[in-house]
């Protein structure tokens, strides 16, 4: 088991870096028709996301629908945040050509209690709208909670 992300903002509100946002945004719109993935790295004080780090999407079967971060590379990525001190504060990922809402797989496939989950609809190969939902509850009872973004 790799941990949890803390987190410190509001109950209802993610504070992210605007560079992130962008980036996060642009790298579904470089993945379509492809579902883009990646960390969201922050820290206690200041801005809840100060960058977005892309991965690449290991998944192999329904590209166009499906993710996956290489455990490999999710291990790296936690090990250097924190030698930043730095930590994992959620996840980002695309739905080309679909809503920017969870479905039950990234429900089911969730595992970071008490983090965010970035989702951006890409239309066309354009980022249109983006949302974000933290995951509560426990490994037996979880939840997607919408929370509002804050570019900040």
């Amino acid at each position: 088991m790799l941990g949890f992300g803390l987190f410190a903002c509001e109950n209802s509100v993610v504070q992210i870096n605007p560079d992130a946002y962008s980036g996060l945004r642009r790298h579904g719109e470089e993945a379509y028709p492809e579902e883009s993935c990646g960390v969201l790295v922050g820290k206690l004080d200041g801005p809840c996301v100060v960058s977005a780090i892309r991965c690449d999407n290991v998944r192999r079967d329904s590209l166009k629908n499906r993710y996956a971060i290489d455990s490999k590379e999710l291990v790296r990525i936690q090990r250097e945040t924190r030698e930043r001190g730095l930590e994992i504060v959620g996840f980002y990922h695309s739905h080309p050509d679909h809503t920017a809402e969870w479905s039950s797989t990234d429900l089911a496939e969730a595992h970071w209690i008490a983090c965010s989950y970035v989702i951006t609809s890409v239309a066309s190969g354009k980022a249109a709208e983006t949302r974000s939902f933290r995951l509560e509850g426990s490994w037996d009872d979880k939840r997607f909670v919408e929370e509002e973004i804050v570019l900040e």
